[in-house]
């Protein structure tokens, strides 16, 4: 994951601007691809690794505002860089309330593009980082078996021992082995490491309950 090229995409009907910031990555070498329309780049692939999006605002078609409510609403949290030659207050403040990294006006300096383009890099690097580390912890929840899930549930939700044998009916050292089991599956090095995994995996909605 770490090693995934970072990719800049570029959206601006200007083709001097393409041109210009194309350049300008390239030279550091990053990735970068170019579009003249927001429908150019929803017929391409997304890249494979940490991505940002350099998007003019006033485009032909669809406007770079467009675009980021349309990928809010697919969940995407793709990080967006505004560029304009027409900005104005409310429009800036209406992209960043809606989650834009920066809002640059032309001519911007490279300097303040490349800073906006490394906290976007580094936000998407983190994201894909998250989601691969809950993928791995939900691959581990499910090599559990039916048993050992149920028993990880009620420790996470702070039962003891004796508690859960009481609660489903078997003995308190097979609660113990089961959950030593669990501890070693899911690689948790303590209960509370065990609690908090089960926090990140959803698995007990209400606040635990401590006896």
């Amino acid at each position: 994951m770490t090693d995934a090229k970072a990719t800049v995409v570029v959206i601006d009907d200007d083709p001097n601007v393409r041109a210009s910031v194309g350049r300008l990555l390239r030279s550091l070498d990053l990735d970068t691809q170019l579009f003249a329309s927001i429908a150019d780049f929803l017929r391409s692939d997304r890249p494979d690794g940490p991505t940002c999006l350099v998007l003019d605002v006033r485009l032909p078609g669809q406007s770079g505002l467009d675009l980021q409510r349309k990928l809010a609403a697919a969940n995407s949290e793709l990080p967006i860089i505004f560029v304009t030659g027409h900005g104005d207050i409310p429009m800036s403040v209406q992209a960043m309330k809606e989650g834009a990294i920066e809002f640059l006006t032309k001519p911007f300096r490279d300097q303040d593009l490349l800073d906006a383009i490394q906290v976007g890099l580094s936000r998407d690097r983190a994201r894909r980082e998250n989601e691969m580390a809950l993928a791995d912890l939900s691959e581990r929840f499910a090599s559990l078996s039916k048993r050992e899930r149920e028993i990880m549930i009620q420790v996470a939700r702070g039962r003891l021992s004796k508690q859960i044998a009481g609660d489903i009916g078997i003995a308190e050292s097979t609660v113990k082995v089961h959950r030593s089991k669990v501890m070693r599956k899911m690689k948790a090095r303590s209960l509370p490491e065990l609690g908090r995994i089960a926090d990140k995996l959803k698995l007990v909605p209400d606040k635990p309950q401590r006896s």
